[in-house]
């Protein structure tokens, strides 16, 4: 069956039946972009779904990860290695907020995104860019600035994973090129609300950013559920139904023109 919407931010890797939850989303017309929070749990969701048309899986170090010291740079350079075989890579990032993070955590997070940015600018394709799905919490300006140093702008489709970030930031991204995926927890507050209305129609992707946690037995029904309301909300914020130009921006990023990867 042919894809019809993509989710574009999920995590297959905390999926225990991730490989059950692909092939059922197949049959419906899904399709999953598998972000990663580690290059290790890369390495055992490729082995695990490799092969399946419908997934793109994404190298990805989460910034949460690199702040409480389960990844180090040796994690850091596994990725960036790692992503010389695919266009995907995610979810990589920032996070400066107390909440998840100790602030005192920030320069190692730097230093490890700047390795994975340089490493994505470094092997991307001109003419299939390399897919960057990005974490950004209370450091969108460093990490705009570090995604435009690295050469991530001009050589990569860089995709915010349910912003945060001030107006300001988010003008900025949308200058430079960024795309950015909305899941309905965005959607429940009024600046995601606003930030959507904002943001040009063909700069929006869908996403859910699930399972809730690690370790889960999950369906294709919860994800199909979420991406439905949020398709939902995001046609009535922007007055006309959304389907069709969310499918499009989504094909335009994952399939070149050139080739189909």
């Amino acid at each position: 069956m042919m894809t019809e919407i993509w989710d574009m931010h999920i995590h297959l890797d905390f999926m225990r039946n991730a490989l059950e939850i692909s092939k059922e989303a197949a049959v419906s017309g899904l399709g999953l972009f598998g972000v990663t929070v580690t290059p290790q749990g890369y390495i055992k969701s490729q082995k695990e779904l490799s092969g399946l048309g419908n997934v793109r899986l994404g190298v990805g170090l989460h910034p949460w990860w690199a702040a409480d010291g389960r990844c180090g740079n040796d994690d850091a350079f596994l990725a960036a290695n790692l992503i010389r075989e695919t266009r995907f890579v995610g979810e990589i990032g920032l996070d400066a907020s107390p909440k998840h993070v100790s602030v005192s955590s920030l320069p190692l997070q730097i230093e490890m995104f700047k390795i994975l940015c340089s490493a994505s600018a470094e092997y991307s394709d001109p003419y299939a860019r390399k897919v960057l799905s990005i974490h950004s919490v209370k450091a969108g300006t460093l990490m705009l600035d570090i995604l435009e140093q690295t050469g991530c702008f001009e050589k990569c489709f860089c995709i915010f994973h349910w912003f945060t970030g001030s107006s300001d930031e988010m003008n900025r991204a949308v200058r430079s090129g960024c795309m950015f995926s909305v899941n309905e927890m965005m959607l429940s507050t009024r600046r995601g609300r606003e930030y959507v209305r904002q943001l040009p129609s063909d700069r929006l992707l869908l996403e859910t950013d699930l399972p809730p946690g690690e370790n889960i037995i999950f369906s294709v029904e919860e994800i199909q559920s979420s991406l439905n309301r949020t398709l939902a909300e995001l046609s009535s914020i922007k007055g006309s139904d959304m389907r069709s130009v969310l499918k499009e921006n989504a094909q335009r990023i994952l399939f070149p023109a050139h080739k189909m990867q």
